[in-house]
């Protein structure tokens, strides 16, 4: 037998363990009564071991509140908000608040130090930044003029260089995408990722207007028509009866 097996035979489980009085030990107890108080309960219980009846009083952590600076964007906003005086604060953990992520980013003590986690109670003010959308910083370029924007996307979504995407109503082709170790021009980035996109106004001859389902499908894959996954027969051609695939006919002459 092993240490391990040993271990496993000597180890008693105790249902409901709890300080007992009179034993003045940790012991198993019988529940006789329960009554609810408030948020919390009294129970009234028996020592399994010495059969004293003693009373044993459960609440929940009083609530405290607490500072939060969340930051959304160039942003932020001061909120006040109820959580347990014991709780336990990390940075890097996420929370919900106002149906948004939040990523906590520094946590600030009463002594006005900042350490990586802290309980409520020590905490002064907790900053937090929004996770679950991504705000990226674009430069757009037409002809001579260059002008900055910022497209707000969830964490998620990706860019590829070279690619097209619609902003604002207009189509721009993705020339190159700057993360924190260069700029690539073919890539695929994730947006948090990303420090800068820099967008060019495609040339004229970069639009057409597809002819068939074919040439659309074609075009997406391609890039050259941005997010079209379900393309569809020209409108104006179905209207006139006239088959996008049909090849044109070739007319006959006539023998003399």
């Amino acid at each position: 037998m092993d240490k391990d097996e040993a271990w496993d035979d000597d180890e008693e489980v105790m249902d409901n363990a709890t300080q007992c009085p009179a034993c003045d030990d940790m012991t198993g107890h019988e529940i006789l009564k329960e009554k609810k108080v408030g948020d919390g309960a009294d129970f009234r219980v028996r020592c399994e071991s010495c059969q004293h009846v003693h009373t044993v009083q459960f609440r929940p952590p009083p609530a405290t509140h607490l500072p939060f600076i969340l930051t959304e964007g160039p942003s932020s906003e001061r909120v006040v908000l109820v959580v347990d005086a014991d709780e336990e604060f990390v940075v890097g953990d996420v929370f919900e608040e106002d149906e948004k992520l939040w990523g906590v980013h520094q946590i600030e003590l009463t002594n006005g130090q900042n350490s990586k986690s802290a309980i409520a109670t020590d905490i002064a003010r907790v900053t937090a930044l929004r996770t679950d959308m991504v705000r990226v910083k674009m430069t757009l370029t037409r002809g001579e003029e260059s002008t900055s924007a910022v497209t707000e996307v969830p964490q998620e979504t990706t860019f590829t260089a070279s690619h097209l995407m619609e902003f604002e109503g207009e189509t721009w082709r993705i020339r190159a995408i700057h993360t924190g170790a260069g700029r690539t021009l073919r890539g695929t980035v994730q947006a948090p990722d990303i420090k800068r996109m820099y967008l060019h106004e495609p040339p004229k001859g970069e639009h057409f207007a597809p002819r068939t389902p074919r040439e659309r499908r074609q075009a997406w894959k391609e890039g050259k028509l941005g997010y079209n996954p379900n393309p569809e027969r020209p409108k104006e051609l179905i209207k006139k009866g006239v088959n996008p695939n049909s090849k044109p006919k070739r007319s006959k002459k006539k023998r003399r």
